[in-house]
């Protein structure tokens, strides 16, 4: 059972609520329509249902507003729009990630694309999909967790009337096996085929509440639909045969020739043409809306009374960001794994940095570490760095622009877990790039100049340090900060700023006369702790110290810590609002 409350929008500046005082139920079992003209208050109704609006009121699920439940994926089903994927991500893939983020077996995903009837498409990208599939596979998102209730805004827009009557057996089929549907439409033709109850809404209150053989009743009547090269005559013709027979009958004008004829028969009309040599290119039965009618006083005095006390008593609905997924690193892998960008980006700076180490070979004033990482002194940052920070980058800008968690459930949300796993693949992918560029310099090095060149420096541990911690770094950089600012690109622009704007003021600070010394830290640390470190933990203390102290070293750390302070800072004023 699906309960909606006293729904009230926020309005926005003088404009009324889009939606206002608006209850209605949904039974299981059967198939309900919420039918509205354009900008009746339908979509948001369903977002207020969702609490993906700020509002008033309150919608139960089976008893339980939306967060109050644990799993929302394996009792709601939403489809809002189109599939919020990257389009070079396959339709298994997406539902192989989403599978993750709703805690089910992957093999749902196979499942699901059977149901849907896209088996055979699973490997097609989402950006060559067609309207019709677009629809198949967001319903396929929508049924991956088997969830009780279904929720769909005008789930049959740009289908074909094949295509509409699978839809519709299909979620007649949900609701056969005990399971709510609700979906939005503003064609009252489609609520009186395809739904068991029909909720009409207008100016974003409750008009109707129905079933369906009642709604056809009261809100349809037969009309009678004509194209002739003479509209205007036969309209005269049939108006005047009508008054003269003292009949009920409304002839309406439309353009292109066409009339529409309420009260009458498709025989009457044909006969009345033929009798005065009107020639009928078209005449066609057909079911039309009665147009928005006004509830009746006693009801409206009834509700009346009740708006105002439901209008006090429900909380109001505050935007509540959805939940993590439930298996972060699972499903952070599928989405980095995913699309080619990843393996594009690595293999790209793998092909530069092999390039330029072998340039920066050529001469002799270049020193053998920075040769192996590909970073001459013109260049603010390495290659591997760059990508490494792209990388970091895209793993919440592509988010945000193309948003996988948000199967019409809102934004990307905050949640530790979801932080830590990306932060963990990110820190993984950028140590593999700076393992594998080392790997392939020296192989190039080796190739082109002979073995001769490669000298394993004495220091080798420390420099290997600094080379992981910067790549790491960069690629922290780029992903709080794309998750800080929700785009890409302000990822990017954080991890150049480290090397253009943070390490200029750094130099400035370490110019400066020192007169202050860090020798005796481990032994200060062991004081601090209050316990005694090994005596090997030494040399690692001030190796990291060492590396914190370079000037990109300590710019990176500021920048990471300021990056880190502003995250948590959004995530806690996301927290506030609700």
């Amino acid at each position: 059972m699906l309960q909606a409350i006293g729904l009230t929008s926020t309005p926005r500046r003088d404009a009324p609520p889009a939606v206002n005082d608006l209850t209605f139920e949904a039974p299981p079992g059967r198939v309900t329509a919420l039918l509205g003209a354009p900008r009746s208050g339908k979509t948001t109704a369903l977002r207020l249902m969702l609490e993906l609006d700020a509002g008033r009121g309150v919608a139960y699920f089976r008893g339980r507003p939306l967060h109050r439940i644990a799993h929302p994926a394996r009792e709601v089903g939403v489809l809002l729009g189109d599939v919020p994927g990257h389009p070079s991500r396959t339709a298994r893939g997406q539902l192989r990630m989403l599978c993750a983020a709703a805690g089910v077996p992957a093999t749902r995903a196979d499942e699901v694309l059977e149901v849907v009837g896209l088996a055979g498409l699973g490997d097609q990208r989402l950006g060559t999909l067609s309207v019709g599939m677009d629809r198949r596979l967001g319903l396929a998102s929508a049924l991956l967790g088997d969830p009780h209730t279904l929720i769909l805004d005008e789930p049959a827009e740009g289908l074909s009337p094949r295509e509409n009557s699978w839809l519709y057996g299909l979620l007649r089929a949900h609701a056969a096996q005990g399971g709510t549907v609700l979906y939005a439409t503003g064609d009252p033709k489609e609520a009186a085929r395809t739904a068991d109850r029909v909720v009409t809404i207008g100016g974003g209150r409750l008009v109707a509440d129905q079933d369906v053989s009642d709604f056809a009743r009261t809100r349809l009547r037969a009309r009678v639909a004509v194209r002739t090269p003479h509209a205007a005559r036969l309209a005269a013709v049939v108006s005047r045969e009508a008054r003269a027979a003292r009949r009920s009958v409304e002839v309406v004008e439309e353009a292109s020739g066409r009339l529409t004829v309420y009260g009458s028969t498709c025989a009457e009309i044909g006969d009345t043409a033929y009798r005065h040599g009107v020639p009928v290119h078209r005449l066609a039965d057909e079911i039309g809306d009665t147009g928005p009618a006004a509830p009746a006083e006693s009801g409206s005095a009834e509700r009346g009374d009740s708006a105002v006390a439901l209008s006090e008593l429900p909380p109001p609905i505050r935007v509540r960001p959805a939940r993590g997924p439930l298996r972060p690193l699972r499903y952070e892998l599928r989405r980095s794994l995913g699309v080619r960008t990843t393996a594009m980006i690595m293999a790209a700076v793998l092909v530069v940095s092999a390039a330029v180490s072998v340039l920066l070979a050529r001469t002799d004033g270049t020193a053998l570490p920075r040769v192996l990482a590909a970073w001459p002194a013109l260049l603010p940052l390495p290659p591997a760095a760059l990508g490494a920070g792209l990388l970091g980058a895209l793993s919440f800008g592509d988010e945000f622009r193309y948003p996988a968690l948000a199967a019409a459930r809102g934004t990307v949300p905050r949640r530790l877990g979801l932080l830590l796993a990306k932060l963990t693949v990110t820190a993984s992918f950028a140590l593999l790039l700076a393992g594998l560029t080392v790997v392939c310099g020296a192989q190039s090095l080796r190739l082109v100049y002979g073995p001769d060149l490669i000298e394993i420096p004495s220091n080798a541990f420390a420099l290997g340090a600094s080379w992981a911690g910067l790549t790491v770094g960069c690629a922290w950089a780029g992903l709080l900060a794309a998750g800080v600012f929700r785009v890409a690109g302000a990822g990017i622009a954080a991890v150049l700023a480290v090397p253009v704007l943070v390490v200029p003021l750094v130099q400035k600070f370490f110019a400066a006369p020192s007169a202050r010394s860090v020798a005796g830290l481990p032994g200060r640390l062991r004081e601090l702790v209050g316990w005694q470190l090994p005596q090997q933990a030494d040399h690692w203390v001030l190796a990291v110290a060492r590396v914190v102290a370079q000037p990109v070293g300590t710019a990176l750390a500021l920048s990471l810590s300021a990056l880190i302070c502003a995250y948590l800072l959004t995530s806690l004023r996301g927290k506030a609002r609700w």
